[in-house]
């Protein structure tokens, strides 16, 4: 595929992407019903009659496949399911045995009242965090195994509208909290909506352009191995690569392909974020915002979680995903037709950041 990739010419990069990125219509509908399925029988069924207070208030899907940025016969499925009864952050961590113990529980029930086979993966021992269950979930009706992860997270947010803000407090507390653990972007997880929405929401082109993008980074990781920057955060600089240098539904797939893989050897002068979920009002945030964007590039803040530098961390990742970047942009798939190069976006590689006052203490001296 990394042949098939780098040979495409630039005008045929749309075509590429709708023959073998584009996920299966059916199958994703299929995929759909069946997780949907899933997340109703976990609500329904964990934790009804435990002794303890805690209860699930709310499972919902997560990741690419819900934000329509997924990639064709890779297909992941998040699963999250919200708990409500826990008094902070850190609280999951403390039951986190008995809670997974119980989703299993309940999915092993699954196979017996509903046609689906469940296989269970054993947790991957690198994952920052262990409050998940990894399984693989098959049917009659899907073409395939659909891998999927089942999230144990707190419930912070009221209800998610698509264009309103949290309360500023619930990330003043969200701060205090990783501050005093030392866990920066432990409990991004808790804001997966706003995650979501954050990509779903975008026009259709774009996340073509993600897909692309993604596809990329897969080959790179292929080729080179760990460690690599997140794929998140390759997803949130095409976002922001297509928001500073175009913003229009219809755009060149390959001047924005261009642009990120630029952005990419760029990495040391990053310092992206946005305040559509959080922003600097509130005083104890602004501060920490401050804190953050000062810190050593790249910075790359997770649009829903203040917390989560998602570029931090990978110096050397960065380092070799920037140096094969850089031999890309000489392939075919940015030439055009007479041969010339595209020319990418105008894009900054730093958004502003509002004056922080600083309070000064004055000392009247008379002579």
């Amino acid at each position: 595929m990394e042949q098939g990739l780098r040979s495409v010419p630039a005008w045929k990069l749309d075509k590429f992407i709708e023959d073998y990125l584009l996920p299966d219509t059916t199958f994703g509908a299929d995929v759909k019903s069946a997780v949907n399925v899933v997340c109703d029988f976990l609500k329904e069924r964990c934790f009804q009659g435990a002794a303890h207070p805690v209860r699930v208030c709310k499972v919902v899907k997560s990741g690419s496949f819900d934000s329509d940025t997924d990639i064709k016969d890779t297909t992941e499925v998040n699963i999250t399911v919200f708990l409500k009864g826990l008094n902070c952050y850190k609280a999951v961590y403390k039951c986190q045995g008995e809670f997974l113990k119980e989703i299993k529980k309940q999915l092993c029930k699954l196979p017996g009242e509903k046609k689906f086979q469940l296989h269970y993966e054993v947790q991957n021992p690198e994952e920052p965090s262990p409050l998940f269950l990894s399984f693989k979930l098959s049917s009659p009706e899907l073409q395939q195994e659909v891998e999927c992860r089942a999230w144990l997270v707190r419930k912070v947010l009221g209800q998610v509208h698509t264009c309103s803000k949290p309360d500023p407090i619930i990330y003043a507390i969200l701060i205090w909290e990783c501050t005093s653990l030392g866990k920066d972007g432990e409990f991004s997880t808790c804001f997966t909506e706003l995650q979501r929405n954050f990509l779903k929401q975008r026009p259709a082109k774009l996340k073509s352009l993600i897909r692309l993008v993604k596809h990329w980074y897969q080959l790179c990781k292929e080729k080179l191995g760990k460690p690599l920057p997140p794929q998140y955060a390759l997803e949130l600089l095409t976002v922001f690569a297509w928001e500073q240098g175009n913003g229009c539904h219809e755009f060149n797939t390959a001047q924005g392909f261009r642009t990120v893989l630029e952005l990419v050897t760029k990495y040391q002068h990053l310092r992206i974020y946005w305040t559509k979920y959080y922003d600097f009002e509130h005083k104890e945030v602004s501060k920490y915002l401050h804190r953050q964007l000062r810190k050593a590039r790249p910075v790359i803040l997770d649009p829903a979680d203040p917390t989560g530098n998602v570029a931090g961390g990978n110096p050397e990742g960065w380092r070799r995903l920037a140096e094969e970047a850089d031999v890309w942009l000489w392939y075919p798939c940015f030439m055009k037709i007479d041969g010339s190069r595209v020319s990418s976006w105008d894009v900054p590689t730093v958004v502003p950041v509002p004056f922080e006052q600083v309070e000064e203490n004055w000392t009247c001296i008379l002579l």
